[in-house]
């Protein structure tokens, strides 16, 4: 966002993902670059914050034209008090905006397929791309998209004035496709036709050696189900509490399908109903062929529809039975105490920015006017974050080139540790290594546990 506003430096890629060596697109640098713009550094974060704002307000909305207004207002609720969404929304990181764009391609869904609007398919190439681009999870959606618009071409087959729809259908697909490939892969094309097929190698070699990534083979996803769903019932509704998260997995569980098949057929507007279990059930289906660790910010496509599902189950069992009559408040009141146990705003801020920019200043004022390099050893984060204070100041730090060793390598190495046993000098890290030989002549710590370290050469660079 910087060099974008500074030096008009816009990017074709976007966020490297943490597993495979793939990149993203860049939607999400643009989505936030307004607010980068205008706000500054925290613009982004304040951006994410506002789509989260946005993800509760269409939770709302989409329920209510779904169900009713009832269940709009306790969905949108179950999401704005759970300790997971507002984690996730209250920093700039791409996946946050995961939620917003999946609801919206799904209510996309529901505008094609059931009030035949197909204009609609056009905006799903949209918000596809933006949700894809914040997490390739994303992809999951579009199975979801294609059955619906298979369903919707069958009914049409059976109407008599089917031709002239059936054509409006194909002709906003194709506007859906194209959307699709101008904002997702012309970028990753032409990205990599620059950088010798980098992205299409990793995510050929991702998809390839399958050994330790994902599986195929997709009856054996169906073991992973109950624990996925456990995993994210507990997670967005239990406030991770793993007991009431349990049971309340099963209740939710037994609940819909009673709910669905009720003989009485009091429990009407079922298309709504298997819109959301068909988007619930393709999303778990794909993560249970994943083999890696799964974290919350993984199930950011199917945040908003675990939500609408509980909102719908807990309204509907008031007028299933009488017991439920009373049970479904207290299961909103414990739902509610848990979620504000661990609500993470009570919680006093880490104050990340103010930390890096106080160890950029000690950066600058210890490096004078003379050329520097710099380096961070630490497990849980990149030296990005320290390095843009460094640059918006003014006092970039130069980067390391084996190639150009002479021309790029300075007298002096600052180097950021946050892990808490650290040694610079033997740190294989190429940052360090490529420096060469070194001492560290000054050790400076900051309250929060962090270590800056100059090191300069044991020998002559020039030797």
């Amino acid at each position: 966002w910087l060099r974008m506003v500074r030096n008009g430096k816009f990017t074709l890629i976007g966020p490297q993902t943490s597993i495979g060596n793939m990149y993203l697109g860049p939607l999400y640098y643009y989505l936030m670059l307004p607010f980068y713009f205008v706000l500054g550094t925290v613009g982004p974060s304040i951006g994410v914050a506002l789509f989260g704002v946005g993800t509760t307000i269409l939770l709302w909305y989409c329920g209510r034209e779904w169900f009713s207004g009832k269940i709009g207002l306790i969905s949108a609720f179950f999401y704005a008090i759970s300790p997971v969404a507002i984690i996730y929304n209250r920093s700039s990181w791409n996946p946050n905006v995961m939620p917003f764009f999946a609801l919206l391609t799904i209510w996309g869904v529901w505008q094609f397929w059931q009030k035949e609007k197909y204009e609609w398919l056009t905006i799903i190439g949209i918000t596809l791309s933006f949700a894809i681009q914040s997490h390739y999870l994303g992809l999951l959606l579009l199975p979801v998209a294609g059955i619906f618009f298979l369903l919707k071409l069958a009914e049409l087959k059976k109407e008599k004035d089917k031709d002239k729809k059936i054509k409006k259908l194909f002709f906003n697909f194709g506007l859906c496709a194209l959307c699709f490939v101008l904002l997702t892969v012309l970028p990753l094309v032409w990205f990599d036709l620059r950088h010798n097929f980098l992205n299409y190698n990793s995510f050929y070699k991702f998809f390839s050696e399958r050994q330790t990534t994902v599986n195929f083979k997709f009856y054996k996803a169906i073991p992973n189900l109950w624990p996925l769903w456990r995993t994210l019932v507990t997670d967005l509704l239990a406030g991770k509490n793993q007991t009431f998260g349990f049971c309340l997995a099963i209740i939710f569980g037994l609940s819909a399908v009673i709910f669905i098949f009720h003989k009485r057929g009091v429990f009407l507007k079922r298309k709504a109903v298997l819109l959301i279990w068909v988007w619930l059930a393709i999303g778990l289906l794909g993560m249970g062929l994943y083999k890696q660790h799964i974290y919350d910010h993984y199930f950011g496509f199917l945040f908003p529809g675990i939500f609408l599902m509980a909102g719908w189950i807990v309204f509907q069992a008031v007028n299933f039975h009488r017991f439920w009559k009373y049970f479904s408040p207290i299961l909103i009141l414990i739902v509610l105490i848990l979620s504000l146990a661990e609500n993470p705003l009570k919680y006093p801020p880490n104050d990340q920015m103010r930390k890096v920019e106080e160890i950029d200043r000690k950066i600058i004022e210890l490096a004078g006017d003379l050329p520097y390099n710099f380096a961070l050893i630490a497990k849980q984060n990149y030296e990005a974050g320290y390095e843009y204070f460094l640059e918006l100041w003014g006092k970039p730090p130069r980067q390391i080139d084996p190639q150009k060793y002479k021309e790029t390598v300075t007298e002096q190495l600052f180097v950021v540790c946050e892990d808490p046993v650290c040694d610079p000098v033997t740190n294989a890290k190429a940052g360090i290594a490529n420096f060469g030989w070194s001492k560290i002549e000054q050790e400076w710590s900051f309250p929060w546990g962090v270590r800056l370290f100059k090191l300069s050469h044991l020998i002559n660079k020039n030797d």
